[in-house]
């Protein structure tokens, strides 16, 4: 998905679950934030204080870039969760390890994954690990039947529109890049049409399945068991009964998906703020941002700087208030999210990975 969902859709949902307008944007912005966390390392201070951050993203998430990203190692963690073939923790799963990676909707997986993010909500960083959590729980709706690994399970072939016919514009674009290299990682023999709300379409896979694609309906299951995730955290109770979007709100989120056809995310993006300030939706008009990097941004506000990029070795001035910035909080939740996923929840599903 892309920044008109992850960080647009995931604000509506959450004052629709119950999100006041601050938390929301802290909630949206972590969600949007896991693809622009793109810098890892040491951050030092003047006073020589140290802090270590992690990147959750990819420069630019380029599959051009194919040596780069297959060393980058956030691809099953924060983009391709495992969905263990639709099988519970105890269920055996016949079939290879490959089978065990291949991302899927609702996964028992990444059911867990929430559940675990609801119990640790008295966490200083508990919002921003919510954020950063449906990202990663509405990604599996997108990226279902990839794996985040390099493997030809993630080939596609006979690409078709939601006519049925051969997608030439794809094909034409795919000419650009080195097909045999780089492209059975994730979705990259699809670019991005797994991440775009409101397309239908259609491909072959690397095992020869005829695969049918509807993202308009996949985006919108996945808005609303986002919505129940959220309302479950605010009731402190993973298995709380909770009631999800109220209809009117899930109609308009609908029409949305389906008709803001533009090509370009950030001009869906803009769109989606655009309808939060002219109160399209039930909680009345807000104004929303989401600056990445440069000033105003989190970054800005934790360390100062306006730098897209940071030099090696750079020296930060140290503030009092960096302790419990967003930016500081963010990261310290990509962590704890990192660890959980890779050290504890995937072993309970006799899944090792780096």
């Amino acid at each position: 998905m892309q920044i008109d969902f992850h960080h647009g859709v995931t604000y509506v949902v959450a004052r629709l679950a119950g999100f006041e307008h601050q938390t929301a944007s802290i909630i949206a912005y972590c969600a949007q934030y896991v693809d622009d966390a793109t810098n890892a390392g040491l951050i030092r201070f003047d006073n020589g204080a140290l802090f270590s951050r992690m990147s959750s993203a990819h420069k630019m998430l380029d599959y051009r870039n194919f040596k780069e990203l297959a060393n980058h190692r956030v691809w099953i963690p924060f983009h391709f969760l495992p969905g263990n073939g639709e099988k519970k923790a105890e269920e055996n799963l016949t079939g290879s390890f490959i089978d065990k990676l291949i991302c899927r909707p609702n996964s028992y997986i990444a059911q867990d994954m929430v559940n675990e993010c609801i119990r640790r909500r008295d966490s200083i960083y508990g919002l921003h690990r919510l954020g950063i959590t449906m990202h990663v729980y509405v990604d599996t709706w997108a990226h279902q039947g990839f794996a985040g690994v390099n493997h030809r399970v993630n080939e596609a072939k006979k690409l078709v529109d939601e006519y049925g016919n051969p997608d030439r514009s794809l094909m034409d674009r795919l000419k650009n890049y080195c097909v045999s290299e780089a492209l059975p990682l994730g979705h990259g023999a699809v670019l991005s049409h797994p991440d775009k709300p409101y397309l239908r379409w259609g491909y072959t896979n690397g095992r020869g399945e005829k695969i049918t694609r509807d993202n308009p309906k996949d985006f919108l299951e996945a808005a609303e068991h986002m919505c129940k995730a959220m309302q479950r955290y605010i009731a402190g109770n993973p298995d709380a009964d909770v009631p999800g979007l109220p209809e009117s709100d899930r109609d308009t989120i609908a029409s949305m998906l389906k008709n803001l056809t533009v090509n370009k995310s950030h001009f869906r993006h803009k769109e989606w703020l655009q309808a939060i300030a002219q109160g399209k939706f039930s909680f009345g008009k807000e104004y929303v941002t989401y600056i990445p990097k440069g000033k105003n941004s989190w970054k800005y506000q934790a360390l100062g700087t306006e730098e897209y990029i940071d030099r090696e070795n750079e020296i930060f001035s140290y503030h009092t208030t960096f302790l419990a910035s967003d930016w500081k909080l963010f990261h310290d939740a990509l962590q704890a999210h990192h660890f959980y996923i890779i050290h504890e929840l995937l072993p309970m599903y006799g899944i090792c990975v780096a």
